[in-house]
């Protein structure tokens, strides 16, 4: 064989250069997705509370208001813990 000529390899060996990778990348994402459920607190603000459950703004002022809904003031800004908010529904959910 010519040094100029190109040897194509095979469907297998290409296979068996990616598999490691493939194994690396799923372990990568694993701890990704360990690491944003435990290791940092989930907040939401307004616009999540708005977005994810279709409150008005009115609604989550008079929730505040009332002690319905636990908040933490940031200057301006309103952050509800996502446990907390999950815990609120838990303990509102209606079984029929």
């Amino acid at each position: 064989m010519n040094q100029d000529e190109l040897k194509i390899p095979s469907i297998t060996a290409i296979k068996n250069l990616l598999e490691p990778i493939y194994e690396r990348l799923d372990k990568i994402e694993s701890k990704i997705i360990h690491s944003n459920n435990t290791d940092k607190q989930r907040y939401y603000r307004n616009e999540d509370l708005k977005k994810i459950f279709g409150l008005s703004n009115n609604t989550i002022i008079k929730y505040r208001e009332t002690g319905i809904l636990p908040y933490t003031k940031l200057g301006d800004i309103y952050l509800y813990e996502a446990p907390k908010i999950e815990q609120l529904l838990r303990n509102n959910s209606v079984e029929l």
